[in-house]
């Protein structure tokens, strides 16, 4: 029985940025814990992560909204509020590259 082996290379797509990006806005609210509910839009951040909501992307966008209005009436640093339309941005481009 052969083994398979492992692929020496990847194709980067718009799906590597997006999740690039989701792990930049989530260590952006990591590092500046303590603004007004940051703990719940790091709740939100893991959950855009999970695997339920990357197989069915249409989920991200409400979470973003979700995210973007807790660091937004949290006054969350510029640095959050920068990587919260740097998602946005891709997840845009995310959908018009694979349209669902």
């Amino acid at each position: 029985m052969p083994f398979v082996q492992e692929p020496t290379g990847y194709e980067k797509t718009i799906l590597s940025d997006l999740q690039g990006a989701w792990g930049g806005l989530r260590e952006s609210i990591v590092e500046a814990a303590g603004f007004n509910r940051w703990d719940r839009a790091l709740f939100h951040v893991d959950e855009a992560m999970s695997w339920e909501v990357v197989r069915n992307l249409r989920l991200m966008p409400p979470l973003l909204l979700i995210i973007k209005n807790i660091c937004t009436q949290g006054k969350a640093p510029a640095e959050v509020l920068a990587n919260v339309r740097a998602v946005d941005e891709i997840l845009h481009e995310t959908f018009e590259s694979y349209p669902l």
